[in-house]
């Protein structure tokens, strides 16, 4: 039997497809075309941030501790939910990952999740993530909205939401760390 240039091109591309949803090469395709297609966030102009009422908000850290968010009071925060099951997650914190590593020692970093610790651990062992994972405690009321992952926000020192990212976002570029910069510079 013989194929003409068109048939075979037609088998190639849907072999590809077919890849794309049952092989693992597809898992990396779409973690790739989400990073793609990530853009930086907005940033929100100084005159429209929203201030924080409070830092009443009590969570678990990576021992499962309680502790409270009153330890950001005065602090640039970077705060980020996610969950491992969602890819646009999975995406997005190799670039907080990258972020955590340049800033880590100037900005609180919260990384959120409302997973199990087992699962959460790990898939931060998995990917090599080190930024300190925060468990949120479900029916815990929060300052602002908890909105499904992923999600972000950065607050400034006087507790202003200066940047809040529904949806995955491109947390390593020259925009965000001229704007945690300029939080941190910030008197």
């Amino acid at each position: 039997m013989k194929f003409n240039r068109k048939t075979v091109l037609n088998l190639l591309l849907f072999a590809l497809v077919l890849a794309f949803f049952v092989t693992p090469l597809g898992h990396y395709g779409k973690i790739f075309l989400n990073r793609l297609f990530a853009f930086g966030p907005d940033v929100i102009a100084v005159e429209d941030r929203t201030q924080l009422k409070d830092y009443n908000w009590t969570l678990k850290d990576k021992d499962w501790n309680f502790f409270s968010f009153e330890e950001a009071r005065g602090k640039v925060v970077f705060i980020n939910f996610w969950a491992s099951w969602r890819l646009p997650c999975e995406a997005e914190l190799a670039e907080v990952q990258k972020l955590y590593q340049e800033f880590g020692d100037q900005v609180v970093f919260y990384v959120i999740t409302d997973e199990e610790q087992a699962p959460a651990e790990a898939f931060m062992e998995k990917h090599d993530f080190t930024f300190p994972v925060t468990y949120l405690i479900i029916g815990e009321q929060a300052p602002f909205e908890i909105p499904e992952p992923p999600a972000s926000y950065i607050i400034d020192k006087e507790g202003r939401i200066a940047v809040f990212e529904q949806g995955i976002s491109d947390w390593y570029n020259t925009g965000v760390k001229e704007l945690l910069t300029d939080l941190l510079n910030a008197s």
